[in-house]
């Protein structure tokens, strides 16, 4: 698992991320206790925090602490991100996040997509607080979230998707809310317009490696590894830009197509994942993920040089090395 603090390595970015876990067990707090409970059920499980830690990223590139308002930013982008998982486990059917039963699984999927509007509903009323600006960004990007996922789901299970519908559509379901983190932690800060547009590119590039990152380390990962069933894009139909690639080749292509367009059983996942990790679908993936790793690396040299922002303009790079060897 990815530890984004770790891996920024800034002096505070603990302390600060324990204040904000603070913060986002009350924000779910609500009159009914039984909400409260299944609105805060995978806050209580964990989880990386890593789109919090891209506001309080943000704001310290711009030489400010993590105040109120920045944490607050934090913990409505998180919300907004938590929402959007239970909405994705009731989709999926899914039965288990973050090493504990997912909502849809204990408690059904009415209260698992009502407890999700719940969150969605809490971080539209944090960033309202926080002022135009902020509750503007977080609405556009709700919207932003839908329509990526919609783009994935009207090409679930078609051999023809294009490499720029996969593109657009992770850098909606993805890339716009880590992009987001970033603009609200610029914004919240009180950063001038030049640095906040810089930090939404950033957001946007790093966005786009961390999605191609996830998944070639579905196709390539372990049970064990990843915490979850490896292979699960190629089961529900979900063909990625290793796929596409291995589909685009003339040997593996025709092997592959054959297997796909159809739910896979375990036999048929595992000779598909096989098919695709001897192609050259995984290194192209890599490849992509290195050109949005370096505009990231970009858009973090416009700041001033330091250790906030060295360890910004390292860490899409560093987030691939654990698929390119």
């Amino acid at each position: 698992m990815v530890n984004i603090a770790e891996l920024l390595n800034l002096p505070r970015l603990g302390d600060d991320l324990a204040g904000l876990e603070e913060a986002l067990h009350r924000s779910v707090v609500a009159e009914d206790p039984f909400l409260s409970q299944v609105a805060g059920h995978l806050i209580t499980a964990g989880g990386k925090r890593l789109r919090p830690a891209l506001a309080l990223m943000a704001a310290a590139a711009g030489g400010v602490e993590a105040t109120p308002d920045v944490v607050q930013g934090g913990v409505s982008v998180e919300l907004v991100h938590l929402g959007s998982l239970y909405h994705d486990d009731v989709m999926d059917e899914g039965t288990s996040r973050r090493g504990v039963e997912t909502v849809n699984s204990r408690w059904g999927n009415l209260v698992a997509i009502l407890a999700g509007d719940f969150l969605l509903a809490r971080a539209s009323e944090i960033a309202a607080s926080l002022g135009n600006d902020v509750a503007g960004l977080l609405a556009a990007t709700i919207g932003r979230l839908c329509e990526g996922q919609v783009g994935e789901l009207r090409t679930a299970f078609d051999v023809a998707r294009t490499e720029q519908a996969y593109l657009s559509s992770i850098a909606g379901k993805t890339a716009s809310l880590m992009s987001a983190s970033c603009r609200i932690g610029g914004i919240t800060a009180g950063l001038d317009r030049p640095a906040i547009d810089a930090l939404t590119a950033y957001g946007l590039a790093f966005g786009m490696v961390f999605q191609i990152r996830d998944d070639i380390l579905d196709v390539i990962g372990t049970d064990e590894s990843l915490g979850k069933a490896a292979g699960q894009d190629l089961v529900q139909g979900t063909y990625t830009l290793p796929v596409i690639v291995a589909l685009a080749e003339t040997e593996a292509g025709g092997e592959l197509r054959a297997l796909l367009g159809k739910p896979l059983d375990g036999p048929e996942r595992d000779k598909a994942r096989d098919i695709v990790k001897a192609s050259d679908g995984i290194a192209a993936a890599c490849c992509v993920g290195r050109r949005y790793a370096d505009q990231a690396a970009e858009a973090a040299a416009t700041f001033p040089s330091g250790p906030v922002t060295t360890a910004m303009a390292q860490l899409g790079h560093r987030l691939l090395e654990d698929v390119t060897g």
